[in-house]
């Protein structure tokens, strides 16, 4: 499709707090001054919805809110990214409207896709599986040696159990579970992230971010929340405080937002 024809790709917040949609939009913003698709479509969920996405059924409420909102949206738009850092049933629930022409993604598969393929660069797994068999022992010591393990820093406790069975399930094998470090928490929701202090939320972030580190070998950490876009620069002063310059600043910070928005863009050039 050439580019003058490209359609617009669909960003969408499920909950009703218009100032995350408005931090996903600053974040995202410069970053598609070279792009060739139209400037992005930026949805919230209107009210009467879920201000802020707390629990499982906080993520089937408000997809079952927003659903009929989005579906006139698709012939309009080239791809749907689904900006909430859960395993939104939106994703799966779109699907069948889109006759598989257009691409569905929510930001938590795309970070955690995202960090597999950072950790299968750091690992060189193929060289790795070459030559010899390997135990299971084998794997650990070559990950543990690596740092090349991934997790996620979050904002309500409830996501550390939700966000790892997420995880487990969309892996699918104990040997990629494996290189899961699992989740850490601000115990902030994603709307009181944006409204306390800038203060209270960095130390919070930061003192997750170093709980996760200390769990070892971690190389990549997810952003578990799109409340969360553009707090890489407080994530890496909390990996570089941690682990000093150098280890510091070789953790990759994985924005779900970023990759799954870029991904998209991939993936209908392609015609994926």
């Amino acid at each position: 499709m050439a580019a003058s024809t490209r359609l617009p790709i669909l960003v969408v917040n499920p909950n009703t707090t218009e100032a995350m949609t408005a931090s996903v939009e600053t974040m995202l913003s410069p970053l598609l001054t070279d792009t060739s698709f139209p400037k992005p479509t930026y949805f919230t969920c209107p009210s009467p919805g879920v201000a802020s996405i707390n629990s499982s059924h906080d993520c089937h409420q408000s997809a079952m809110i927003i659903l009929p909102h989005l579906i006139p949206l698709l012939s309009s738009h080239s791809a749907v990214l689904i900006a909430c850092y859960s395993h939104h049933p939106l994703v799966q629930q779109l699907l069948p409207y889109t006759n598989g022409e257009k691409p569905v993604l929510g930001i938590f598969e795309a970070s955690v896709l995202s960090s597999m393929a950072n950790l299968a660069s750091t690992l060189q797994l193929k060289g790795h599986h070459e030559g010899s068999a390997s135990s299971e022992q084998d794997e650990q010591a070559a990950v543990k040696s690596a740092r090349a393990r991934f997790g996620i820093v979050s904002t309500g406790k409830v996501w550390e159990s939700l966000l790892t069975q997420a995880v487990d399930t969309f892996l699918g094998t104990s040997e990629n579970s494996a290189l899961f470090a699992g989740v850490e928490t601000t115990g902030l929701t994603a709307v009181e992230v944006h409204d306390s202090s800038p203060e209270l939320v960095k130390k919070r972030t930061k003192d997750a971010v170093t709980r996760l580190l200390r769990k070892g070998d971690v190389g990549a950490i997810c952003l578990g929340c799109a409340g969360f876009a553009g707090m890489d620069h407080t994530v890496r002063e909390a990996a570089v405080e941690e682990l000093g310059a150098a280890e510091g600043e070789r953790v990759k910070i994985i924005d779900g937002v970023k990759v799954g928005y870029f991904m998209l863009e991939g993936m209908v050039k392609t015609g994926l």
